[in-house]
């Protein structure tokens, strides 16, 4: 864990539960609010800079499904009022503001309290945020760590007009959002398996350290996504369980299959954890084997120079008697006979095949 965000988080030591701590990072200046209305019939929306006018205009909306998105959890005065005016238990807004909560499903009397991660490519890295969700009837609260989500093409539909969600209630909405981000998972693991076959062509023809490091992070990836994916399994199948009344029948057969996509997605993540397993194995024996590619050519030409190194050590002998000296031909006949024996060896290494 990231030092500055160790040092948030021991902010709220000693605190009473229920305390509002923002634990992550700033990521954008201000906050932004939208808020979208829609009916069968009409979708309007608009933006606002201050939380109460947009709980006023809530008050006064009733023929609508309201779709309320904030961007940006840092300013903890405006989450509090905005869980005051709508009744929702201190806990909940605790874990709004606190990021790096494990995905979860939390059941309260009047309200569900979501909380999962969204996963994004932005510059060819994968990124992530918190992203919670609070229902009620008639009333979707999205917040978000900040601005840019995979949610487009769902409010694309609301504002077309599309298939059935603007027939449907703030559950179905919910589910939709859910469905987006579970759906983008894909888009992440496709990715993911894309980079690790390029990796594995790289690994075999030119393994190093840079391309280990490829690995490493891609690993990492890997091990970020099945912690948010797991647990969103049990989080979907405990939606797809409710009685309450804020979750209907119709609402839990899109539920059931967004289960088995969440199943999918842990089978793929699952895959890529073996084959980054198995490709760093092929790492360390490509590794081994150019290693003992390189012991077998110094192991020959050590070899070769064994026979040469005695010969040349029999006449670097400083003694006064010895016959070859005196031999007119003696030297080039040596360099002869120590060339011949090079070259044979290097014949006999051929016809074994040693390299």
């Amino acid at each position: 864990m990231d030092k500055k965000k160790t040092h948030k988080r021991k902010s709220k030591m000693g605190l009473a539960p229920g305390s509002y701590v923002f634990t992550g990072y700033q990521k954008m200046e201000q906050v932004h609010i939208e808020l979208i209305q829609f009916n069968e019939t009409e979708y309007l929306k608009s933006s606002y800079s201050e939380i109460k006018e947009v709980i006023k205009v809530l008050d006064q909306s009733k023929n609508y499904t309201n779709w309320l998105n904030i961007e940006g959890i840092h300013d903890v005065e405006l989450v509090e009022d905005l869980c005051k005016h709508y009744g929702i238990h201190r806990l909940s807004g605790e874990d709004i503001v606190s990021v790096g909560q494990r995905p979860k499903l939390d059941e309260f009397d009047n309200y569900l309290h979501l909380v999962l991660k969204m996963f994004m490519l932005e510059d060819n890295s994968m990124t992530y945020e918190q992203t919670t969700f609070l229902l009620k009837e008639g009333l979707l609260i999205t917040f978000q760590e900040k601005s840019g989500d995979v949610f487009d093409h769902v409010r694309k539909r609301l504002e077309e007009g599309k298939g059935q969600i603007r027939t449907r209630s703030s559950d179905y909405l919910m589910y939709a959002l859910v469905d987006a981000i579970v759906d983008h998972y894909f888009v992440i693991l496709e990715d993911v398996g894309e980079r690790l076959d390029e990796l594995e062509i790289e690994m075999l023809e030119n393994p190093t350290e840079k391309v280990l490091a490829k690995l490493h992070s891609i690993r990492r990836e890997a091990l970020n996504l099945r912690r948010s994916v797991y647990p969103l399994r049990e989080v979907v199948s405990q939606l797809s369980k409710i009685e309450k009344p804020l979750i209907h029948e119709e609402t839990k057969l899109f539920l059931r299959d967004l289960y088995d996509h969440t199943i999918q997605a842990i089978e793929t993540i699952e895959v890529f954890r073996d084959m980054a397993s198995g490709m760093l194995d092929l790492y360390m024996n490509s590794i081994s084997n150019k290693m003992n590619n390189v012991m077998k050519v110094l192991t020959i030409i050590a070899t070769i120079f064994i026979p040469l190194t005695f010969v040349a050590g029999i006449y670097g002998m400083n003694f006064e008697y010895m016959p070859e000296l005196a031999f007119y031909w003696g030297y080039p006949i040596t360099m002869g006979l120590m060339f011949i024996i090079a070259l044979g060896m290097v014949i006999y290494f051929k016809r074994k095949k040693w390299f």
